[in-house]
């Protein structure tokens, strides 16, 4: 571990670019252009994360979020604090490329939205990186809600 504090982690280092489609039951289906960047720290075993997307055709800026993938054991977690008044973590066993993470902490303010419940699913296949995201928010039970494709910009 010493010599390669990432480990599994590795291949998600990097800055990643490209868009999305979102849906949901509540809201009109929309498209979204995203830059994810896992940033290294040299020698720490983890890597900050960041993400920021815009709306396709009005470039306007629809979310953020900040945190930290991790290695913990021989899981990962991902830790996630969102402007919205959220913050979660999320562990994941490693396989291969895939990090399907189920909740272990969401957390909200007492004037977030009533997000019950949220999951993701992170695949790097080289160069491309490919993530899923689901909601449970107000009466809706946990349904899909992103769907996107980035592609390695740095490394």
């Amino acid at each position: 571990m010493a010599d390669d504090p990432l480990g599994c982690l590795a291949p998600f280092a990097g800055r990643w670019t490209g868009g999305g489609d979102g849906h949901y039951p509540t809201i009109d289906d929309f498209a979204y252009d995203e830059t994810i960047e896992f940033a290294t720290i040299p020698g720490k075993p983890f890597l900050m994360y960041v993400s920021r997307t815009r709306h396709r055709t009005e470039g306007r800026p629809l979310h953020t979020e900040n945190g930290y993938l991790r290695r913990s054991g021989d899981d990962v977690e991902l830790l996630v604090s969102q402007p919205t008044g959220f913050v979660e973590i999320q562990r994941a066993r490693p396989e291969g490329g895939v990090l399907e993470f189920s909740t272990l902490t969401l957390e909200r303010s007492p004037d977030a939205k009533p997000v019950h419940e949220v999951r993701r699913r992170f695949e790097v296949d080289g160069d491309v990186l490919v993530y899923d995201f689901w909601m449970a928010h107000a009466d809706t039970p946990l349904t899909h809600h992103l769907h996107a494709e980035l592609h390695r910009a740095s490394a």
